[in-house]
């Protein structure tokens, strides 16, 4: 007997217990969608995150107060340690490290903003350097970007998300119109093209002004936020070993202290990510594992059954030369096709069930190409694991006392 005759009588023993084989299959069938569509979700975020929250650009890191944190107690240890980083530190980046090819600050805030009776709540108003536009670029929409000459003389221009757009000025031309920001008029010289939200939250809910008109009017207390672009052509770290150097020296660290400033790179963001999904995805596929192993005791003893009930058949069988080891293909060839049609099933639910969520939800969904795979390989190891015993039992079989069965 070979593979493909072994399929065929599964087939034929499936269609003829339709009901009783989907009912067979139907931890199978819930445990791969599950997992399958766990897997999409989480690698659609990984992939979303990747293109929309860690994408600094190319040869890009950001100096923050703080860094990437990932517990309570190194934030508590940070927060007494860490101090907080000013424009003299981005100036002495800028002058000393040949190794950062441009540097730039921006420093945030919230607040409100207003124009005649509209108003926008809880703005991300951030002041910037004009030259961050050379290291995270602000698409224009319309007008243009805050320059060099305007940050100089601390002047009152802003540069506007398109929910700020959309609010206070609607269908009208905003370029050249005045808006406030507490209390103080700003004109605003460009608009940025819409760049969507994130996990639900509008990337387009905010107001560039030059960093020294922000310091003028909200204070020079906030640390700032340290963007680096590395020297083309050089590694990433050489060039966050230098400005390490230079902030160290300037901070007055000794060698045994530790830095009391963080570097955050997209690689840095994108594998605490995946950490994190990481951790989400093993405690899902232990979830849905305890489906699959019920799928699979199903599956066995639905064998165990068909032994049973096929008895004379195994006897016929062996009479006219059938050997143990042709039984024992048999069954399990049977076993491996019922869990992997469970499989395909499931696959097919879980391919929905993703293009759902993608469409339906803020949830960035993503099938993966490799998933069919996956889920043929898990059913086809569930299926010779819990065949494996009805198989041999059919094997081991006595011809003699097999066709004297009923």
């Amino acid at each position: 007997m070979n593979f493909l005759e072994g399929v065929r009588i599964a087939l034929g023993a499936i269609r003829a217990n339709l009901l009783r084989s989907f009912l067979t299959l139907l931890g199978i069938i819930i445990g791969t969608t599950a997992i399958i569509s766990v897997i999409a979700v989480i690698n659609g975020l990984n992939l979303y995150v990747a293109e929309n929250v860690s994408n600094f650009g190319p040869n890009v890191y950001v100096i923050t107060k703080f860094g990437i944190i990932q517990n309570h107690e190194d934030f508590l240890d940070a927060l007494k340690r860490n101090r907080d980083l000013d424009l003299r530190d981005a100036r002495a980046i800028e002058s000393i490290c040949p190794l950062a090819e441009r540097v730039a600050v921006e420093v945030h805030s919230r607040q409100d903003v207003h124009r005649g009776a509209e108003e926008v709540l809880d703005v991300d108003i951030g002041g910037i350097d004009p030259g961050i536009i050379d290291i995270e670029p602000y698409e224009v929409d319309q007008g243009r970007n805050i320059d060099q000459a305007e940050n100089d003389r601390s002047a009152r221009v802003c540069f506007i998300g398109q929910d700020v757009a959309g609010t206070l000025f609607g269908t009208i031309d905003p370029i050249g119109k005045e808006m406030r920001i507490r209390n103080q008029d700003f004109t605003v010289v460009g608009t940025a093209k819409k760049k969507g939200s994130v996990f639900g939250q509008s990337r387009d809910n905010f107001v560039k002004i030059p960093v020294n008109t922000f310091q003028k009017m909200l204070g020079a207390h906030r640390s700032v936020n340290i963007s680096v672009k590395g020297a083309a052509g050089v590694p990433l770290e050489e060039s966050m070993d230098q400005v390490r150097m230079v902030l160290r020296a300037r901070h007055h660290l000794r060698y045994s202290d530790a830095d009391d400033f963080g570097i955050v790179t997209s690689e840095g963001v994108n594998d605490l990510w995946r950490n994190l999904t990481g951790m989400i995805f093993l405690v899902a596929v232990f979830v849905v594992g305890i489906s699959l192993v019920v799928g699979g005791i199903v599956i066995m003893n639905i064998m165990l059954v068909s032994v049973i009930e096929r008895t004379r058949e195994i006897g016929v069988r062996k009479a006219i030369g059938a050997r143990q080891r042709d039984i024992r293909l048999q069954f399990l060839v049977e076993s491996v096709t019922l869990s992997c049609i469970g499989g395909g099933i499931g696959v097919a639910a879980a391919f929905v069930l993703s293009w759902v969520i993608r469409t339906y939800s803020p949830l960035p969904a993503r099938f993966p190409v490799w998933a069919p795979l996956l889920s043929f390989g898990i059913c086809a190891f569930i299926g010779i694991f819990f065949g494996l015993q009805p198989a041999r039992k059919a094997a081991r079989l006595s011809p003699i006392d097999a066709l004297r069965s009923e």
